[in-house]
């Protein structure tokens, strides 16, 4: 590797959760988190944030809209461990208490925003036209969960004392461990949208374009990811 080749890759991500739809309850707000792999570390931005609390309008009865904004930067040397975003719900039941309303994660887009050429057409028509770049949004769809209690009476003394099932880290949703034996019910959805900008992946030989590329090295991927031009997908 020559002095002037990068030894390590940018993830910057500017988005913001835009809203969520819980048919069932109103005054709802959430707390997000990002989860990422051991090779990741933030350089600027916001880990962690928690919204305003929200009420749904006459014109959408079942939509809530936060349009909280996210913005955090990346670093790393290897893609696996990806970093995910975590979103946790909360609002009151019937007794004010405030419990939570649903779990959800998603991995950040891997695929930079695509520029979609605008023409606008002027007056007089021998005046070229005008051309803007628009950046595509990535928007996702997570559907929301809560824990259950494993019996009818758990459940109603939960009820009664207003303190739901939870979990006490909301990033075990992202990981895998443990969640087989977790007894869960749906829940509503959040949508989020994502504007999503790398620098220096493909000098690390790391190609994140949505066409397929020939494998350059025989390198291993590890969790579908892994050195030399290997297209990324998820």
């Amino acid at each position: 590797m020559t002095a002037n080749s990068p030894s390590v890759f940018l993830l910057m991500i500017n988005g913001q959760i835009e809203g969520a739809n819980f048919p069932e309850y109103d005054d709802l707000y959430c707390k997000y988190c990002f989860v990422y792999g051991h090779d990741w570390a933030p350089t600027s931005g916001l880990e962690e944030g928690i919204s305003q609390i929200t009420s749904k309008g006459r014109d959408s009865p079942h939509r809530l809209v936060w349009n909280f904004p996210l913005e955090i930067t990346f670093k790393s040397t290897n893609p696996l461990g990806w970093p995910q975003i975590v979103v946790s719900v909360y609002g009151p039941d019937t007794f004010g208490n405030d419990v939570v309303r649903g779990y959800g994660a998603t991995h950040i887009p891997i695929t930079p925003g695509q520029y979609v050429p605008l023409i606008f057409s002027s007056t007089p028509l021998s005046t070229p036209p005008l051309i803007k770049d628009l950046l595509s949004r990535h928007t996702r769809t997570i559907p929301m969960f809560v824990p259950e209690s494993t019996s009818r009476l758990q459940k109603f003394t939960s009820w009664l004392l207003g303190r739901r099932p939870e979990f006490t880290d909301p990033k075990v949703v992202a990981q895998g461990e443990g969640r087989e034996v977790t007894r869960v019910s749906s829940q509503g959805f959040v949508t989020l949208s994502f504007n999503i900008v790398t620098k220096d992946m493909k000098r690390l030989g790391y190609d994140t374009t949505a066409t397929e590329t020939t494998h350059t090295h025989t390198h291993p991927v590890a969790a579908g990811f892994g050195p030399g031009n290997q297209t990324l997908s998820m």
